[in-house]
């Protein structure tokens, strides 16, 4: 019951962070981010899953998710200090907003739970979360991040780890299948 219980939570989180992602591109009262804010929301998007990859370093003793967990940590740890680089070359200093605290939240949720597990468990459960988590960060960089940025190199940057964050999915998907046949 317990195992139920926390894939039932860990699927509201998911729905809720994937929710709050999906409503700056289509509400209309969603309010219009600007490049700071944008630049905040990446840096956090980033971390959140350089976090997630430590734990999974820490947990798991899968194969398939440590390869998984260490690609996460050298790409996305990368993709921080490039738009750390940039907002420091553009003078900008990256803004807190509702998207950035929602995801924070939302990870701080998700880091507890997964914490709490163990074994093929943890792995299923990891792995479950990057695939929901890339799809979120994916379609939130298309259609909210990427249409609102202004300045063209933040823009070049934001279309740049588009491809990456496809890989990402694509191998996470990869392993979520390998679980599924197990």
């Amino acid at each position: 019951m317990k195992n139920k219980t926390t894939m039932l939570t860990r699927g509201a989180l998911l729905l809720g962070v994937s929710a709050f992602l999906y409503a700056g591109a289509f509400a209309q009262e969603a309010p219009k981010l600007t490049d700071p804010e944008i630049a905040h929301i990446a840096v956090t998007a980033n971390q959140i899953d350089v976090n997630y990859a430590g734990i999974a370093k820490a947990t798991s003793k899968n194969k398939d998710v440590l390869h998984f967990a260490e690609t996460m940590e050298r790409d996305h740890g990368g993709t921080i200090k490039q738009a750390e680089a940039l907002a420091k070359k553009l003078n900008v200093t990256p803004k807190d907003n509702a998207m950035s605290k929602s995801l924070m939240e939302g990870a701080a949720k998700e880091t507890k739970a997964l914490k709490a597990l163990k074994g093929a468990a943890f792995d299923k459960a990891y792995i479950d979360n990057e695939v929901a988590y890339h799809k979120a960060v994916l379609d939130a960089i298309k259609t909210a991040l990427i249409p609102q940025t202004q300045n063209s190199e933040l823009k070049g940057l934001l279309e740049a780890v588009l491809p990456v964050v496809e890989t990402h999915l694509g191998h996470a998907e990869m392993i979520q299948k390998k679980f599924a046949a197990k």
